[in-house]
């Protein structure tokens, strides 16, 4: 069955367990189908389906044939009432109805006048559930009546009169159609001096010699009865006069200053302004309160009839022609009024109601008078009509409740008015049917992937069943992502892939039974192309092959077809075609061309296209190849307004064949010297037809193209003036912005000369309030790009329009653009600023939006000004810079990064537009929590001795919060480079020196210093230190006893002779050439420790990259320039020779994080960067082994 749907979607995401795919359908009108299915058993009122014409006119010499047609079940009775009173067809031999139908014919061919069959017939189709009525048909005869005799007096003027010859022809039925002719039929001439008027009147603006003729003959052809009548042909002399005085324009038709004209909506307005004088006067249309409609404006009769199709009462107003000559100009205004015949808003539709339900019957429609609503049941009007207790009736509309099988009926809407009526009938069919699925059981659906799949479920049941959709076996859910549901049961796989295959079951189900039906789909794969036939230049005689190969599913079988030029190829032994390849044998001038390869599929196709060029063969010797010689001989004929015809000898062709023409234009009168592309045209071709454009001094040139170039161009063609017309474009890029708060700056890209098409070129800028009720305020400005409106509203948006016109007339309505109005400083600032500290560098601001209307402009973003107060540890009381940060659009929150820990902070928030920032809001203070500190400023060891060092240091430049204590850790490094046990020692806060006893004599050390707050440990400092040598064991020391003597004798002697010692310097001194050798190589670089990756795995938190969840940053910059807080981190560098090392000053800038350096931000405000730098490792615990140190300072180290 066939359902009258709306095209309605519905999107449901699948996934849900189970998901099922459930279409719900709306009582509504709809139209049972007469499907053989449905008919056995389906009830169904009368429906007109085919019918006469409301205004029936026949020719008299042919049968007379009035339709009705109609459906229904069980199938309608028809009958025919005439003039209002029953039409008994049974008692007039001469008509017969047709069998199985309501058709009329009416045998007037063998007897009978048609006269006596006019007048208004109605066709009533009747069955047990109701009866549909057809239009009121008005039958009439066509008439052609003769046309009466009358003497015609020859007509003597002399030249330069001017001249009516009166048609008035016979009144027909329908009214004839006029043309004049000569006895010789042909067509008289017709030109802007002399035209046929509407009225079939023949008018002469001024009359000369070549007017004197005798046979000026008036013809009306009456189309129904295809006769043609002629009037008594009219004799004109024309007397030559030695002087012709001129005179101004006078309008022929229609007389005086003013007149009247009513036309029905639909129909089409026809203006008509003749006019005489000497010159002939041009006639010129105007709409005094608005513009004529673009693709609907039509100009006849040489521009004296002013045509509007399918007019509206938006055409309604008044309408002027302008005769004009060069004495003077004439005006007449045509008041129009479109009246309108009932049109429909909304026809009733068919209702199929199962008992119980509620429905109703709409008919709403319009015209000019408002037309009355009148209601018919079964024919009869319905005051007169039985009564139904479930229908009411209000106005346009019938309202059904708790209808039964009795209230099933045909109603009928008439909507009337002076001008014509409507008539639509709407049945009311109450059925209680359980539902039936139409779609054949069991079909099969084969789709390509990556397509649309629509799997059909066409159904029927009163009430209206609802559809679900299973896939595989019953109850199982579909888990693809989308489908799409249509109301007529219809299921859409948007994009079927491999594993949308499957069985699909649709399931129909309402309050009397459920139906089901089982559809199978199968997804294939896409035909390709895998080898694609390719470009190609053979010499004549040659052989050329191309190739296709393509892929398909192994299921499809698909047919390779070559085409040529989107043609067959040629009957021609010369092609062979196998499975693969087009070969073309012996090749032809005439074979070149495009050769296209198809492959087709019961599904799909898929095509590949190659170029073959032909060249002429190479002679002996070899010919010379080159571009073409320029073509010469240019003419140009048939010169007319808006064309010419163009013509060219080619030059040689130099052994290529010549493939295409060139043509360029240059405007001498805009543009001189400058060549435009013109068109271009087939080789074959030595003539083309050119499209010009008004108010251009043409000149043209021709180049010839062949495979290996183009030519030189042409000598240039003689000049052609066109004459200029209205602009055909307006200008483009209009907008509107304002300079100033209380103007708009409407500017464009001006029209150039090419363009303009004619003198004179102007522009209508006109511009209204988009929001208000003003009319369209409009000026005229010279040809310039700007126009300024003063006086406006701050931040108002505005329509705005810039239309082109010259001295012939107006360009095309132009498109409405919008703009604004200039911008001010908002007003309001954003209030209820929240900060949240997220913590101790990083804090989330919130803040509520201003109202849009305070922004007084484009809305660009807020921005935020935060800076530091001073330092909450008191150490550092310095005002610092403000920062300030911008956040795009409108967001309500943002993210400051890069604070200062332990620090006070005030931030105000301004909403900022095009012309500038607001008020700021209220400060808002806020403290950031401790921080790990800095680095200890300096280190230095001071004051060495046998068994002790001492530490001075300066506590860390940025505490970042209360100190806590200090840690030094320290360790020993032996002669072989080994690091020694780490010893760990806390030392107060209010500490600066500490000084290490018990240490090992002539031993260098390696000290690892840090601060700590609450926050934890911050950036260590490190520093290596070597204790005295002992000089009393190197030379001797008096021994306290005999025993000990002989030790102490043991070590005086004198080492530097020793075989062993000189062995050993020997070895050092080697090893320390090979370590400046690796330092050369490494660039001095340092060695490093081995601990690195423990010290790596405890890295400070402090400078871990942020991890930020939904935190949003903004864009930064500085108010001003603090070259210290500016620095960068610099990396350590050897211990000096005060063993003094200062860490350079740091503040946690945003320049990391702001506009123009490294840190960036998202679109959206958010921080993409992360905070980078290095610090000192942690120290080695243990005696772990490490890589020598840098050469100097092995030296050192060894004693």
């Amino acid at each position: 069955m066939q359902l009258e749907i709306m095209p309605r979607k519905k999107r449901l995401p699948a996934g849900r367990a189970p998901l099922l795919l459930l279409l719900c359908q709306l009582v509504r009108a709809l139209d049972v189908p007469l499907d053989s299915k449905l008919l056995e058993d389906l009830v169904q009122p009368p429906t007109i389906t085919q019918q006469s014409p409301k205004d029936y006119i026949i020719d008299p010499r042919e049968n007379i044939v009035i339709q009705c047609e109609a459906k229904g079940k069980p199938p309608p009775s028809f009958s025919w009432t005439r003039n209002g009173t029953h039409f008994d067809i049974e008692k007039d031999p001469l008509v017969t109805m047709k069998p199985g139908s309501g058709t009329l014919t009416i045998n007037i061919m063998s007897e009978g006048k048609a006269e006596t069959y006019e007048g208004v017939y109605q066709c009533t189709a009747r069955n047990e559930r109701g009866a549909a009525i057809s239009n009121n048909i008005v039958v009439r005869p066509s008439r052609s009546p003769l046309w009466t005799k009358e003497k015609l007096e020859p007509i003597t003027l002399r030249n330069g009169q001017s001249l009516i010859l009166p048609c008035r022809p016979p009144l027909g039925l329908p009214p004839p159609i006029i043309f004049w002719m000569d006895n010789s039929f042909q067509r008289l001439p017709q030109s802007e001096r002399v035209s046929q008027g509407l009225n079939g009147d023949l008018y002469f603006s001024n009359v000369l010699p070549e007017d004197t003729r005798e046979d000026y003959i008036c013809y009306a052809r009456f189309n129904h009865t295809q006769t043609i009548q002629q009037k008594q042909p009219i004799s004109v002399k024309v007397i030559s006069a030695k002087s012709n005085r001129e005179r101004p324009p006078t309008f022929l038709t229609p007389e005086g200053n003013a007149s009247h004209k009513e036309e029905l909506r639909g129909n089409v307005l026809s203006l008509e302004c003749i006019a005489e004088g000497l010159p002939t006067p041009i006639i010129y249309w105007i709409k005094e309160d608005g513009t004529l409609p673009i693709n609907r404006t039509f100009y006849k009769n040489f521009k004296k009839t002013l045509q509007i199709i399918q007019v509206s009462e938006a055409d309604s107003g008044n309408y002027q022609c302008i005769a004009k000559n060069p004495l003077g100009a004439i005006y007449h205004t045509i008041s129009v009024t479109v009246k309108a015949a009932p049109y429909w808003i909304m026809a009733p539709q068919n209702l199929v109601l199962s008992p119980g339900e509620d429905g109703r019957l709409i008919c709403r429609a319009n015209g000019n008078p408002k037309p009355r609503i009148s209601w018919l049941s079964n024919g009869v009007p319905i005051e007169i009509a039985p009564d139904d207790p479930s229908r009411n009736i209000d106005g346009d509309t019938i309202i059904f409740s708790n209808v039964q099988e009795r209230s099933s009926a045909v109603y009928q809407c008439n909507a009337s008015n002076e001008y014509g009526y409507l008539l639509a009938n709407a049945f009311v069919n109450v059925l209680a049917e359980p539902p039936r699925i139409l779609t054949s059981a069991n079909t099969l659906y084969q789709v390509i992937t990556d397509r649309p799949a629509l799997l059909d479920c066409a159904f029927f049941g009163s009430p209206l069943p609802t559809v679900e959709w299973f896939k595989g076996a019953k109850g199982s859910a579909l888990r693809e992502d989308i489908y799409v549901l249509h109301e007529n049961g219809t299921l859409e796989i948007p994009v079927a892939q491999k594993d949308s295959t499957g069985t699909y079951t649709c399931v129909a189900r309402n309050k009397l039974g459920m139906a089901k039906n089982e559809v199978h789909l199968e997804i294939k794969d896409a035909t390709r192309i895998i080898k694609q036939p390719e470009y190609a230049v053979v010499q004549r005689g040659g052989t050329v092959s191309f190739e296709c190969k393509v892929k398909h599913d192994h299921t499809l079988i698909p047919t390779i077809t070559w085409l040529k030029d989107s043609g067959e190829l040629p009957n021609d032994g010369r092609f062979t075609v196998d499975k693969d390849h087009l070969v073309v044998a012996d090749v032809w001038d005439n074979d070149g061309g495009t050769y296209t390869c198809v492959a087709n599929t019961t599904l799909d196709n898929v095509s590949a296209s190659a170029v073959l060029s032909v060249v002429a063969p190479t002679p002996t010797p070899a010919p010379t190849y080159d571009v073409p010689n320029p073509p010469f001989d240019l003419e140009l004929t048939d010169q007319l307004d808006k064309s010419v015809q163009l013509s060219w000898t080619p030059g040689n062709d130099n052994n290529s064949p010549i493939t295409k023409f060139i043509i360029e234009y240059e405007d001498a009168m805009h543009e001189a010297g400058l060549w435009h592309h013109q068109t271009e045209v087939s080789g074959m071709q030595t003539t083309a037809q050119l499209k010009l454009s008004p108010y251009v001094n043409y000149s043209f040139r021709v180049m010839a193209v062949n495979s290996l170039g183009r030519s030189l161009p042409s000598e240039a063609s003689e000049q052609y003036l066109t004459k200029a017309a209205e602009p055909d474009t307006n200008p483009t890029a209009v907008e509107g912005l304002g300079s100033e708060p209380d103007n708009l700056v409407i500017t464009w890209k001006p029209l150039n000369g090419f363009e303009s098409n004619g003198p004179g070129l102007q522009y209508k800028v006109s511009w209204r309030q988009k929001d208000g009720d003003d009319e369209w305020t409009s000026v005229v400005v010279a040809n310039v790009s700007k126009y300024i409106v003063s006086g406006t509203p701050t931040f108002v948006p505005y329509l705005i329009k810039v239309q082109a016109l010259n001295d012939v007339g107006f360009a095309p309505e132009p498109a409405v653009v919008m703009g604004h109005s200039g911008e001010d400083l908002p007003m309001v600032a954003p209030g209820n600023v929240r900060v949240n500290v997220v913590n101790s560098t990083l804090a989330e601001v919130h803040w509520d939006p201003v109202p849009l209307k305070s922004i007084r402009g484009h809305l660009q973003g807020y921005r935020i000004y935060y800076w530091k107060a001073q330092s909450s540890s008191k150490r550092n009381r310095r005002h610092l810079e403000k920062k300030i940060l911008t956040f795009q659009g409108s967001k309500t929150h943002g993210m400051l990064p890069g604070l200062e820990p332990f620090s006070h902070y005030t931030l105000n928030v301004r909403v900022v537009n095009g012309k500038g920032e607001g008020p700021a809001s209220p400060d808002r203070v806020f403290t950031t929590p401790e921080g790990v500190p800095s680095a200890p400023s300096s280190l230095k060891i001071v004051n060495p001795t046998l068994d002790s060092l001492t530490l001075e240091w300066d506590p860390p430049s940025r505490p970042n919060g209360i100190l806590t204590e200090y840690t030094l850790k320290y360790q020993p490094i032996n002669s072989t480079h080994e690091l020694g046990p780490l010893v760990d020692l806390k030392i107060p806060a209010n500490k600066t020196r500490w000084t290490l006893k018990n240490l090992n004599f002539s031993t260098r050390y390696k000290f690892y210093f840090y601060a700590q707050t609450a926050a934890g440990s911050g950036s260590q400092i490190t520093e290596e230190a070597v204790t005295n040598v002992d000089e009393g064991k190197m030379a001797g020391i008096p021994p306290p006893d005999v025993g000990a003597g002989k030790a102490m004798a043991s070590r005086q002697v004198d080492i530097a002779t020793q075989g062993w010692f000189i062995g050993l310097m020997c070895a050092v001194a080697l090893l320390i050439l090979i370590l400046l050798i690796v330092c050369f190589i490494r660039r001095n670089k340092g060695g490093k420790y081995p601990v690195k990756e423990k010290e790596d795995a405890h890295a400070d938190p402090e400078i871990q990259p942020m991890k930020e969840d939904d935190g949003t940053f903004g864009e930064y910059r500085s108010l001003e320039s603090d070259a210290e807080d500016h620095k960068p981190l610099k990396k350590g560098s050897r211990t000096p020779s005060d063993r003094t090392v200062k860490k350079e000053d740091s503040d946690d800038s945003l320049v990391d994080y702001g506009e123009g350096v490294n840190g960036q931000f998202n679109e959206d405000g958010s921080f993409i960067g992360q905070y980078s730098g290095k610090k000192e490792k942690e120290p080695a615990e243990g005696n772990e082994s490490s890589e020598a140190p840098s050469p100097v300072n092995a030296m050192n180290s060894f004693v």
